[in-house]
C-alpha cells in the first residue's frame, strides 16, 4: 500500500472528510505554511506539491471550500468555481510549457485516495504519463 492510501484510509477513519475542520491548504492559502505558490487570484491558489509524482506536479485549489470538500460534495453554487479551477490549471500548463500533454486529476473520497478534504486538483506533466493510472 502506497503511502498516500495509507494517508486517504487515515484521513477518512479520523472522520475527516465532513468535518470541515481547517486543513494544511487553509493554512497555505493564510501563508501559515510556505509553498512554491506559482497562481493565484481572488478564487484559486495553485502551488508546487510537495511529494511530486511527476516533473511538474501542481495543486490548484479553491481559497474558499464553501463545502466544497470533495467533488462528490459540488452543488449547483459551485459550477463557476469548478470551471474557473479547470480553466486555471490549463492555463498554468500553458506557462509550465507543458505543450505535449498533461493530466488532470481529482481524487474524491477514501477509495479515490483523497487525504485532505479541500478541493484540490493536481496537475501533472513533464514526462510520458501511463495509462491505466490507478
Amino acid at each position: 500500500m502506497s503511502s498516500e492510501e495509507t494517508a486517504a484510509i487515515a484521513a477518512a477513519a479520523q472522520g475527516l472528510p465532513d468535518s470541515g475542520d481547517p486543513t494544511i491548504f487553509d493554512k497555505i492559502i493564510k501563508k501559515e505554511i510556505p509553498s512554491d505558490v506559482v497562481y493565484e487570484d481572488e478564487m484559486c491558489l495553485a502551488f508546487r506539491d510537495v511529494n511530486p509524482q511527476a516533473p511538474v506536479h501542481i495543486l490548484v485549489i479553491p481559497k474558499v471550500r464553501a463545502g466544497l470538500t470533495k467533488l462528490s460534495k459540488a452543488t449547483t453554487q459551485h459550477k463557476a468555481l469548478l470551471g474557473h479551477l479547470l480553466y486555471t490549471a490549463q492555463e498554468i500548463a500553458k506557462n509550465e510549457k507543458l505543450d505535449a500533454g498533461f493530466r488532470l486529476v481529482i481524487n474524491d473520497g477514501p477509495e479515490g485516495c483523497q487525504s485532505v478534504y479541500h478541493l484540490h486538483i493536481h496537475l501533472l506533466g513533464g514526462r510520458q504519463l501511463k495509462w491505466p493510472p490507478g
